[in-house]
């Protein structure tokens, strides 16, 4: 493609006039893409996007991994616009609510209460407020190695980018590490801990025995264990992560692909606990999520749409397929090149990333610039290898192709020692980070 990007740069610029960091998402912003080649969207069909200058994409990790029937899916569209023209906010709760709670836990069976808002870390805040009350203590432990829970003050604070949060609240947050069984009962050995929270698989699988054994672990020590499944629900199975590996956590949060680009997110859990933020338990009350817009009945509609559609069209194996295609192809184009020592794909098959690697085998951002301004070259777009199922097979291996010739430049560069030849301005930065 290789086509300037003129009013996207231009666009850029209002959105930093306009917006601080330029994007409602950090992960959007466009120091996450080589510089002068982040582009403005103007609007996307399926697995593919056009941006304001006309360039039409081959689109990676759409929405956040958050769209992945594809954009504008039929099906959820059409149920979207069936509840559009009956109103979509009401004084009581709609009939909607209850249909789209038992499509819910019938879905996800080892739930048996859910709660919808709109956004992961409201969700997950959530499960820490119950976990907190229901156990009567105030620590809460994240998984070190996993990247990102909530926005809010009790998971930022532990975050390079810590400014802004009391000291006390940071404190009340600790560390553990992922596969590390006996690390974590010493740390509940030794910490008056509320809750354990942690994605239950990520680029690795679990190592065996670990997620029963945390089960085990935090069931002795009187601590709740919460599932994130804001990325593995759906994309692993349709029952989430713990449907596939068999582990029933107390709490678990889901989001991204369950509203296909529509916002809505969900605290599911066991009931005893759940009822803790409910009207017909004798405890003291928790104040739960009580949004005014986690309920609108379009984005419950599309929620109950895309569930059917995973059940029925068997999406979970179809991303599957398609990231198994698409891995072994950039595999394969590596290998060609000579660069299947730093261009690897990593992580489950519905939810691939890359990491590119120096000369020393090091994760570098230049390399990282170097390889992501081939492929938006190549008119492919995404910081990730994250598929849609709307990904057709000949776009699958139209990716690969761009790959095999992004490796190629990557060979050179390696060669010289000196990728900064073909970045043409900063390299892309962190999301977390003190200062700009």
């Amino acid at each position: 493609m290789d086509a300037p990007l003129f009013r996207s740069r231009k666009a850029n610029q209002r959105l930093h006039t306009l917006i601080p960091g330029g994007a409602h998402t950090y992960a959007k912003g466009d120091d996450q893409f080589p510089q002068g080649m982040a582009p403005v969207i103007s609007h996307g069909k399926g697995a593919h996007v056009w941006d304001i200058d006309g360039n039409e994409y081959i689109e990676y990790g759409s929405g956040l991994r958050s769209v992945s029937l594809g954009h504008a899916h039929p099906r959820v569209i059409e149920a979207v616009q069936r509840e559009l023209v009956r109103g979509s906010n009401f004084v009581r709760p709609s009939f909607l609510e209850i249909e789209a709670a038992e499509r819910f836990l019938a879905t996800v069976p080892t739930a048996e209460m859910v709660k919808f808002a709109k956004n992961g870390s409201d969700v997950t805040t959530a499960a820490v407020r119950l976990a907190r009350a229901a156990t009567g203590r105030q620590k809460v432990a994240v998984c070190g190695d996993h990247p990102f829970f909530s926005t809010d003050d009790w998971f930022i604070g532990t975050t390079a980018m810590p400014a802004g949060i009391p000291a006390p609240i940071k404190d009340l947050t600790v560390r553990f590490p992922y596969g590390d069984l006996a690390a974590t009962e010493e740390m509940l050995r030794n910490r008056e801990i509320a809750c354990v929270v942690l994605e239950a698989a990520t680029q690795t699988e679990p190592p065996p025995g670990y997620l029963a054994g945390l089960r085990d672990l935090t069931s002795k020590y009187g601590t709740l264990l919460v599932f994130d499944e804001m990325i593995t629900g759906f994309r692993w199975s349709e029952a989430g992560a713990q449907g596939l590996y068999g582990v029933r956590p107390d709490l678990s949060t889901f989001g991204k692909a369950l509203g296909n680009g529509f916002a809505v997110s969900a605290l599911a859990g066991r009931r005893e606990v759940m009822e803790l933020g409910g009207l017909r338990d004798t405890r003291e009350r928790v104040f739960l999520l009580s949004t005014t817009h986690g309920a609108e009945t379009h984005s419950l509609a599309a929620a109950m749409a895309v569930m059917e559609t995973y059940v029925e069209e068997g999406i979970s194996a179809r991303l599957h397929e398609l990231g198994n295609r698409l891995a072994d192809g950039v595999r394969a184009a590596a290998a060609g090149m000579g660069v299947e020592a730093h261009v690897l794909v990593r992580g489950r098959a519905s939810n691939l990333v890359f990491a590119t690697l120096d000369e020393n085998l090091r994760p570098s951002p230049l390399y990282r610039t170097l390889f992501m301004r081939q492929l938006i070259n190549g008119g492919v777009l995404g910081p990730s290898f994250v598929v849609s199922s709307a990904l057709s097979t000949e776009d699958i291996d139209r990716t690969i192709d761009v790959v095999a010739q992004a490796c190629a430049v990557y060979r050179k560069a390696l060669d010289t020692g000196d990728p900064e030849g073909w970045l043409d301005g900063r390299p892309v930065k962190p999301v977390f980070r003190q200062y700009a």
